[in-house]
């Protein structure tokens, strides 16, 4: 690549990194994990940039959908493990909801299956329509309604009083 073509890249992972990263994070669930899906989709993004570098947002998350897709598909599932009770919540004031919600709606998450997570992120972190997060995903549009309808519903479960919780942190906005 030449010069000119690096300074582009840099400047749109200087830019968008820090984002991309957050969206990585939704998909894997851990830290180390989400770094190594972005580095790995950085990577790809590179060799292609003379290709890409009008529209590489786009292709950059395409390739972390599908990554991290292809990474579920390839690892044997392993088990769902519930527990019994959910662990205490600090008893903090106002101050801290956000930080309680934000703690409760990650474990939460992560609890729920790789595909569910997905679609959950791409729904609405990314605020794709049905028919975007299908195309993503490689999947039917009734495939996401029902994977967004049953992943919502498991939340509701793992986080009693969700509707309570986001209803308050919405009036206060």
């Amino acid at each position: 690549m030449t010069e000119v073509t690096d300074g582009e890249f840099t400047a749109f992972v200087n830019e968008r990194g820090d984002a991309l990263l957050r969206i990585a994070y939704a998909l894997a669930g851990n830290q180390h994990a989400a770094e190594d899906l972005l580095q790995n989709a950085l990577a790809k993004a590179y060799a292609r940039w003379p290709r890409i570098r009008g529209d590489a947002e786009p292709y950059v998350k395409r390739i972390l959908y599908h990554d991290q897709v292809s990474g579920w598909r390839r690892r044997a599932r392993r088990p769902e493990v519930p527990v019994a009770v959910l662990p205490e919540r600090a008893a903090t004031g106002d101050s801290g909801h956000d930080a309680d919600l934000r703690m409760l709606l990650r474990e939460a998450l992560l609890a729920l299956p790789p595909r569910q997570r997905a679609v959950l992120t791409l729904r609405y972190l990314e605020d794709l329509s049905v028919e975007q997060t299908a195309a993503l995903l490689g999947c039917r549009a009734g495939t996401v309604a029902s994977q967004a309808s049953k992943a919502l519903a498991k939340l509701r479960v793992l986080v009693p009083g969700l509707d309570d919780l986001t209803e308050r942190s919405e009036v206060t906005r």
